[in-house]
């Protein structure tokens, strides 16, 4: 039996989207892609459309988990509350639908996919195109980022995903 975990890379301008199947027989990238935000909207009317699509995402397929990043320390400040004004939203709408949602740092991620914590991410994706046994992956870091969140956490929880 598979399991479909939905990996999620919070922002507020892109929220990147992945789901996985994963099991003892398989292994798959069912869909993946981005919510992208205008810049020129209201903070309410942009999270009001990622917390619209997430449910949309959320509906159509159903994911067992959610798997999402979690804010540990920013570079940028201007950027780390509209951020976690997301990442709220996000989380929200996988309580609203009884979605078990499990946390990881980029530091976390990176150690579990590449085996060092400040890996880059060249070296992330590369594993994300080992790991799914494909050499196209979406063009943008945030989405292939959803991808490698949703991997750490089969990586982390293998025995629990395989039973």
């Amino acid at each position: 039996m598979c399991m479909k975990i939905l990996g999620i890379d919070p922002g507020m301008a892109i929220v990147g989207y992945s789901v996985i199947d994963v099991g003892a027989e398989c292994f798959d990238l069912i869909t993946s892609g981005s919510i992208q935000t205008k810049k020129g909207n209201t903070d309410a009317s942009r999270l009001y459309e990622i917390f619209q699509d997430i449910s949309v995402i959320i509906e159509k397929y159903k994911p067992d988990i959610a798997s999402v990043e979690k804010l540990y320390y920013f570079r940028n400040q201007t950027t780390i509350i509209p951020v976690a004004e997301a990442r709220g939203v996000i989380i929200m709408a996988l309580e609203k639908y009884g979605i078990p949602t499990y946390e990881y740092t980029p530091m976390e991620v990176k150690q579990v996919l590449t085996g060092f914590g400040r890996a880059d991410k060249k070296q992330v994706e590369q594993m994300v195109k080992y790991t799914l046994n494909c050499d196209n992956l979406p063009k943008l870091d945030d989405t292939i980022d959803s991808i490698a969140i949703a991997i750490c956490h089969t990586r982390k929880n293998l025995e629990l995903i395989t039973k």
